[in-house]
């Protein structure tokens, strides 16, 4: 699990995450990236592309490399506060909230890090 609680405010966390999601990915890892406080608008089309960092992969390729092989997770109080709703968000990505954060946290091997 791979918890972003960074959006554009915080780019260089933001972008570790991100980056960290997309290389557990790539090395066959059962990823769950959950997008919470500003890193939110990332689970919305086009709003990755506000997060530009220098020297660092592009955050819509490392969102798009998170789901085609893991999860991806807006959280539900975060999207409620940004008015984000369920046909707001990119496909394949889900909005949830902290029962299933702490059921995927608490699974068997699973290893948390947070940005």
């Amino acid at each position: 699990m791979i918890k972003s609680t960074s959006g554009t405010d915080r780019p260089e966390a933001a972008n570790q995450a991100l980056t960290v999601a997309a290389a557990g990915v790539a090395a066959g890892v059962e990823v769950s990236l959950w997008l919470t406080g500003e890193s939110a608008w990332f689970g919305v089309p086009g709003r990755a592309a506000d997060l530009v960092l220098e020297h660092a992969a592009a955050a819509p390729d490392l969102i798009e490399a998170v789901l085609e092989g893991g999860t991806v997770t807006v959280c539900t109080q975060c999207a409620a506060r940004r008015g984000i709703g369920p046909d707001d968000v990119l496909p394949g990505v889900r909005i949830a909230g902290a029962a299933v954060f702490v059921e995927e946290s608490l699974a068997e091997g699973a290893q948390a890090l947070v940005y």
